[in-house]
């Protein structure tokens, strides 16, 4: 059990310890002192969150904001489901290290090569007096830096959407096909006769964009603005907003220049102007993902829909999946593998969708394998 949630051997007195626990019949009181070794947040959390944070899943990518941020939220015992909405942000206070910054990743990577104790060196902040975002516009750690970086730099911000989708509901585009919502918030820059076929548009990719453009306008004032010529990889880039005022020449409103990119591609698609999202999977065949009943399905801004998707049965189940995977090495492969996912998945939802206990009930379950 320690193993498998610190990634390295218990000292004796750690492992009687534990061991008594588990002949008491506490096995959880066993996996929480287990995760108490700081090994538990600077390897097995650090590995289990940084292929969320680049769009290549590499689980080596350096610590930065989205990561850190991650774990000091398990670390805390905070609502999980913030993750996608919260004004919240980890920095770490160790001396000798830089500042944060909103242009660099200098902070997180001297922290990394320090060596510094992730379970005691984290410290939260709120990103409204960190990154000067305004309140109403963060969302988790999908307005960190590095979210930014990752999935906001170029393209139209559905990357935001899409790989939000993979990293924490479990799911991608191509699952949730279906060609039979209504088209009409696809945008122009679209094609509706890709390679001169409109069959390609209506039988495949309407499938995808006719729920995926509604909710990825949420991001429409967002931009990750670095210099191209300078810095192609956008290493010294941030994370920009356009608040009440600040107008985009290129559109004449607060919605960014790429959200209205490529128009004569299909200058009768859907022109976005303002950040109004809807979400068109309540119905259809992805009412399966179990949307939340207390919240409308629409909204403006990417908070609001980040709530949406926290709040989704698919979003809590995803934790507990990704979770079983990491410590379990595996993926759920039979009915009593399927039995505790269930069961876990129904405890984090009752009991404050706090994470460390659903490491612990897992690794229980795993711990004889």
């Amino acid at each position: 059990m320690h193993d498998r949630l610190a990634g390295v051997p218990p000292s004796i007195t750690v492992l009687n310890e534990m061991a008594a626990h588990i002949a008491n019949d506490r096995p959880l009181d066993a996996a929480a002192i287990a995760m108490e070794n700081p090994a538990f947040y600077n390897i097995t959390l650090k590995h289990w969150v940084s292929p969320w944070t680049n769009e290549e899943g590499d689980i080596f990518a350096p610590l930065n904001d989205y990561t850190a941020t991650v774990i000091g939220m398990v670390r805390d015992d905070i609502d999980f489901r913030l993750l996608l909405s919260g004004d919240i942000i980890y920095t770490a206070n160790a001396s000798g290290l830089p500042n944060y910054a909103i242009n660099n990743n200098d902070h997180y990577l001297s922290a990394e090569n320090n060596g510094i104790d992730l379970s005691t060196h984290l410290v939260r902040n709120t990103q409204s007096a960190i990154t000067g975002i305004p309140v109403d516009a963060t969302a988790g750690v999908m307005t960190t830096r590095a979210g930014a970086k990752s999935f906001f730099k170029d393209g139209t911000n559905r990357a935001m959407l899409r790989f939000t989708l993979i990293n924490h509901l479990c799911t991608d585009l191509e699952a949730l096909k279906d060609t039979s919502l209504p088209p009409d918030r696809i945008r122009q820059d679209l094609s509706r006769s890709p390679g001169g076929d409109s069959r390609i548009f209506s039988n495949s990719c309407s499938g995808c964009h006719s729920g995926m453009d509604p909710l990825a306008q949420a991001f429409a004032y967002y931009e990750y603005t670095y210099d191209v010529k300078a810095d192609p990889q956008g290493e010294n880039g941030r994370l920009t907003y356009n608040e009440v005022g600040q107008i985009d020449p290129a559109t004449g409103s607060r919605v960014s220049k790429k959200h209205q990119i490529n128009a004569n591609n299909f200058p009768f698609g859907f022109v976005i102007e303002d950040d109004r999202w809807d979400n068109y999977w309540r119905a259809g065949i992805n009412q399966v993902l179990g949307w939340s009943e207390q919240l409308q399905g629409f909204g403006f801004g990417a908070k609001s829909m980040g709530e949406e998707l926290a709040n989704s049965q698919q979003f809590a189940q995803c934790q507990v999946t990704k979770v079983f995977e990491n410590v379990c090495l595996r993926t759920p492969q039979d009915e009593n593998d399927r039995a505790l996912i269930s069961t876990v998945t129904t405890q984090f939802s009752q009991n404050g969708y706090l994470m460390k206990p659903v490491f612990a009930a897992t690794a229980n379950y795993c711990k004889g394998e």
